[in-house]
């Protein structure tokens, strides 16, 4: 596995750069030596046990707290800008909500997370800085039942909670902050498009380095490991959920599936680790805890959206359904449902929608899918009606509101858009929803506040220029007051402050 082109880009910059110093170097090469080299890897992993630090070890960092969480916002960002980041509400809902369970057993309950699905059909997960935790959708789809899928997001948690990312750039005094963020994005965001690594220097500096980095890396592995199990079984999971998801992903990796090796050349599982993790869940009370009925939706739908070939996939779930070959037959007839209404079969969706309603009548997933059959088929009417009386069992619900804001929007009602959109509660901000409201703004006649809303929206992929050229543009516009144009242009000196800070990459 390699780097994106687009962090290799940055490390080429990076390299060149006035700032960039020693330990750096060695620092950057060896983890994309790792990425490259990751069954070589695997094998080292079988040296002898480390000796873990103790948990929750909160060892100062030498970037302050307002240096991290700027490191955070400048990596997501380029999280954004670099992989298909989901902004279905339906989806994200259920993630966060799962990774909030987990935080909210455990000891680190204070510090920020921030959870969200990437709509990749391969097997990953990855812990950014400022606690940003990215779910493949394949790891998703992958988890047999919720504990295994907990147990990837406690480890994930535990490289945040142990502060893995920060210990690791401790090392090397001479970093800046610009320099952590490229690192960061070159190592998470990697891709299968290579760049070429073999000059003589670089190997040199890696051999030079490598036994003092491996056994790091390798350290972190167990830690997380040790303390994500904690958080696990503090959340009522089962604890063998994590090592029978290695064990599993393992297996998958001897028989040839291709999309497991992503997962593993970043978090290599060898046997012993594996037997390492089953000896230590051995200690914990047995839990016998139900996948939650939302688990089995969200595997349902991202079945649908990850598929490409989608009559085939609706032909393939109904004959499951015939034969009775599901794991849940709700969630089979949502899944059903979602391929019908995207293959344009809305008669037929609406009927199984109409089944999900019959056996709960107050789930929201369920509500919304079945208005937006609606709105597919152009009964708008029909549609906001289902939307409204959801709404007023479940005032704020993002994912009613998403959906019933981008319907009044087809239909040409941006005011009422709008209202629905600022009513929303509880939601983490997405650029969907940047993008819904600055249309609304736009017509319902408010365009200086549509482009203050854009710049927003373009800033959350890192595009500076265009963000401060809305900026610019709203300054411009009659709706904006004289206060108003004060704020924007405190706004405009910020996001120059992150150009600053970019640009020296």
């Amino acid at each position: 596995m390699g780097i994106s082109k687009k962090a290799a880009v940055r490390l080429k910059q990076i390299i060149s750069a006035p700032f960039f110093r020693g330990g750096v170097f060695s620092l950057v090469f060896f983890y994309c030596f790792v990425f490259v080299s990751s069954n070589f890897l695997v094998k080292m992993a079988t040296a002898n046990d480390i000796t873990l630090p103790a948990i929750g070890n909160d060892t100062s960092s030498r970037f302050s707290e307002a240096e991290e969480t700027l490191l955070g916002e400048t990596f997501m960002r380029q999280v954004r800008l670099e992989l298909p980041v989901s902004d279905d509400p339906e989806t994200s809902s259920y993630i966060q909500n799962l990774g909030y369970q987990l935080i909210s057993n455990s000891e680190f309950y204070n510090r920020h997370f921030q959870f969200f699905i990437v709509h990749n059909p391969n097997i990953n997960a990855f812990a950014g800085p400022n606690g940003y935790i990215g779910i493949n959708a394949g790891l998703i789809l992958a988890s047999s039942d919720e504990s295994e899928l907990a147990s990837v997001m406690a480890h994930e948690i535990a490289h945040v909670t142990q502060r893995h990312l920060e210990r690791s750039f401790d090392k090397n005094e001479n970093m800046s902050l610009p320099t952590a963020a490229a690192i960061l994005t070159a190592i998470v965001l990697g891709s299968t498009a290579n760049i070429n690594l073999t000059e003589a220097a670089i190997f040199a500096t890696i051999a030079a380095n490598y036994e003092q980095q491996l056994s790091f890396s390798r350290t972190h592995e167990l830690e997380a490991d040790h303390v994500g199990m904690q958080i696990l079984a503090q959340s009522s999971f089962d604890p063998h959920g994590m090592p029978g998801f290695f064990e599993k992903l393992q297996q998958a990796n001897r028989l040839g599936d291709s999309q497991v090796p992503e997962f593993l050349s970043t978090h290599p599982v060898t046997t012993k680790r594996i037997a390492e993790s089953r000896n230590r869940a051995s200690n914990y009370q047995i839990k016998n805890k139900p996948n939650s009925q939302a688990f089995h939706l969200t595997k349902a739908k991202l079945r649908v959206t990850t598929n490409s070939n989608l009559e085939q996939l609706t032909k393939r779930i109904e004959a499951e359904l015939d034969e009775g070959s599901y794991q849940n037959k709700v969630a089979q007839i949502y899944s059903y449902a979602h391929a019908l209404m995207r293959t344009n079969k809305l008669d037929k969706a609406r009927e199984q929608a109409n089944r999900l309603i019959e056996l709960d009548t107050d789930r929201i997933q369920y509500a919304a899918l079945r208005a937006n059959i609606e709105i597919e088929d152009q009964k708008f009417e029909a549609g906001f009606k289902i939307f409204e009386n959801a709404l007023q069992l479940n005032p704020g619900n993002p994912t009613l509101s998403l959906h019933y804001a981008d319907a009044l929007l087809i239909q040409k009602q941006a005011a009422k858009a709008k209202q629905v959109l600022k009513s929303i509660k509880n939601y983490t901000i997405t650029p969907t929803y940047l993008q819904l409201l600055a249309k609304a703004e736009g017509e319902s006649g408010n365009p200086g506040a549509s482009h203050q809303v854009l710049a927003e929206y373009f800033l959350m992929y890192d595009l500076i220029p265009s963000a401060i050229n809305h900026l610019k543009q709203a300054m411009e516009e009659k709706d904006t007051s004289e206060s108003e144009k004060q704020q924007i242009l405190t706004r405009i000196k910020e996001i120059k402050e992150i150009a600053i800070l970019e640009q020296q990459f």
